[in-house]
């Protein structure tokens, strides 16, 4: 069994667009701008923003974090979008979901300019995915998920492939990519949900299996068959007094049954998380790069 380790190679990929950022900047050029947008305060969500500002500085990239109150209304939020949709020094633009209930989230993302969609969400970017569009930005983590298996070289070709979880942020695309004609494609994918019967019998199927359910500890050993390829997506905070912080990250899998069984497995933390992170910055670089194109 061998760890998938996200960290290690997110921070691989953050050397990486550091020398072209540096480069850039040697040029004379400003360096890729991301802009943060956090509405309300979600615990895990205040997180998630500040290791992405975080990684931004250690990339060389310049970041702006936009704080809003919980009671921020849906065209406050909008009017705050277009005003970094038309500042031509502000490359992406992400807004941490989830939002309170009073926003219309598809409203929010619909608001993103598909040009600065680094979250790869906008429903123009869904099609260009769809198409095989190399304009396209894809979702950060399925597009991390395939950073990882780039970076591991995992044949994915002929391979048969059961994604678990149906959400459009990451069960629906990378069950689209993984079967696309693609590098880290080519897949046979069979996408399950919370109404597939039989669900055991599909995942011992799965020569590499997907899983983003956010059900803590639901995958165990008895649905994976050895040799799998296991990625965990489930990032769950769960109770635990032990721990100063009052919580403990666990994943969809029960790593410590699971682990022997497999070729390779990701952690949690420290799995598909990070990788989302720096799929979201290869984004940035890649919207800065098309802005920078344009006559």
């Amino acid at each position: 069994m061998q760890l998938l380790d996200g960290k290690h190679v997110s921070q691989k990929i953050k050397e990486g667009l550091k020398k072209q950022v540096e480069k850039l900047v040697h040029q004379g050029q400003r360096p890729p701008h991301l802009a943060a947008v956090l509405v309300g305060n979600n615990g895990a969500s205040e997180t998630y923003v500040a290791n992405k500002v975080k990684s931004c500085k250690e990339a060389g990239f310049q970041s702006t974090f936009i704080r809003l109150g919980e009671n921020t209304t849906e065209p406050e939020l909008i009017a705050v979008v277009e005003k970094l949709n038309a500042d031509e020094n502000i490359d992406g633009i992400l807004v941490q979901l989830p939002l309170p209930a009073s926003i219309d989230e598809y409203k929010i993302i619909d608001a993103i300019s598909p040009n600065k969609d680094v979250d790869g969400f906008h429903p123009v970017n869904t099609g260009k995915m769809l198409l095989c569009d190399d304009d396209a930005f894809l979702p950060a983590t399925p597009f991390g998920i395939l950073l990882l298996l780039e970076h591991y070289n995992i044949t994915t070709t002929g391979k048969r492939v059961v994604v678990l979880g149906r959400s459009n942020i990451v069960g629906r695309p990378i069950s689209i990519l993984m079967g696309q004609q693609r590098p880290y494609g080519n897949a046979t994918v069979t996408l399950c949900h919370s109404q597939t019967p039989n669900i055991e019998e599909i995942t011992l199927q799965a020569d590499i299996l997907i899983s983003a359910i956010g059900k803590p500890a639901s995958i165990t050993a008895s649905m994976v068959k050895e040799g799998a390829v296991v990625i965990d997506v489930g990032i769950i905070r769960v109770k635990d007094e032990t721990s100063a912080t009052g919580y403990k990250i666990k994943g969809d899998v029960d790593f410590e049954t699971v682990a022997p069984k497999c070729s390779f497995i990701t952690p949690v933390p420290g799995g598909v998380g990070p990788m989302t992170i720096a799929a979201l910055m290869t984004n940035t670089i890649k919207a800065y790069s098309l802005s920078v194109q344009k006559p």
